[in-house]
């Protein structure tokens, strides 16, 4: 197809919060979502993004209130992701390169519980895996990891115009500045992993 077909079903498709029948799910937080996102479209195997929001109990927030710290929500996204392609192991290894797990209730210049860090699980054996990564991971880093490792409870997806933000707004100076070198961090360590169009 064209790549005015593939933008119209990427618009259309960008709301989706369910998998299709031979998707699976990982959701993580680790920062503003604009940078998760935008890291993990880049991989070969995952099939979409949604950026939200999730770790909280409020129903149906809004970016509003969560970006104010007013809920017990992160900023979060929600991977769809072809197992057979990409494993989940993998996908938490990115996750823990793709933002700074040692840095509590902030990710750089965004402070505050919205921005901290968390790896959801859906079952017992993704909490196995993500604890088995952070103890193979914590020698790379030269403080203590604090991501929370918490069962997913129900993910809220965010407002439509925060999807895609990254590819859409090249030019927000906090996309040049904070989600740029996040990105290209991603991209050069799991070069081998990039979609074609991202090589």
């Amino acid at each position: 197809g064209t790549k005015e077909n593939t933008e119209a079903v990427n618009s259309i498709d960008k709301m989706r919060v369910e998998p299709k029948a031979d998707e699976a799910t990982a959701v993580f937080a680790g920062g503003c979502f604009w940078c998760t996102e935008a890291s993990f479209e880049r991989i070969k195997g995952v099939t979409h993004v949604i950026s939200g929001y999730a770790g909280g109990t409020e129903t149906n927030p809004t970016y509003k209130q969560v970006s104010s710290g007013l809920t017990s929500h992160a900023e979060a996204i929600k991977v769809f992701y072809d197992s057979t392609i990409i494993n989940y192991p993998t996908l938490v290894d990115i996750f823990f390169h793709a933002h700074d797990p040692t840095q509590l209730n902030r990710q750089g210049p965004d402070v505050g519980k919205q921005y901290r860090s968390i790896a959801f699980y859906n079952n017992e054996d993704e909490k196995n895996l993500i604890d088995k990564a952070i103890k193979n991971l914590q020698p790379q880093f030269e403080k203590p990891i604090v991501t929370q490792v918490e069962l997913l409870t129900k993910f809220y997806p965010a407002e439509e115009y925060h999807q895609d933000y990254y590819e859409l707004h090249p030019e927000n100076p906090y996309i040049q500045s904070v989600s740029r070198p996040k990105v290209e961090k991603v991209e050069k360590k799991y070069k081998d992993l990039l979609k074609e169009r991202y090589k």
